[in-house]
């Protein structure tokens, strides 16, 4: 089963604050709004909380974790060596369960 995953919704800043505007003025219920935005309930109260931390600064073009090749070499070289022990923990263990077969 290899079935890649759809790729995440991407929104301006402007659509997020009008977005926590529409949220704070309007009597509409949260889930209602977003139903009509298109976007998950939680979604909104996350805009807003980042809205009223950052400020200005918020929904900067930061879109998460950088993608695989614009890692930094030191972190593309803790994932391969985390990957690497684990499958030296796995010989170990078929190693072991083979010797006793012999035995």
């Amino acid at each position: 089963m290899n079935s890649k995953r759809k790729p995440y919704k991407t929104y301006t800043k402007e659509f997020k604050v009008e977005a926590v505007r529409l949220m704070n003025a309007s009597d509409i219920p949260s889930s209602e709004l977003a139903a009509q935005l298109g976007v998950r309930r939680n979604q909104l109260y996350k805009w807003k909380a980042q809205l009223e931390d950052k400020g200005d600064k918020a929904f900067s073009n930061n879109l998460g974790r950088p993608r695989k090749e614009n890692q930094s070499e030191l972190v593309t070289l803790r994932q391969e060596n985390e990957r690497l022990k684990e499958e030296v923990e796995i010989l170990k263990k078929a190693a072991a369960y083979f010797a006793r077969e012999l035995k």
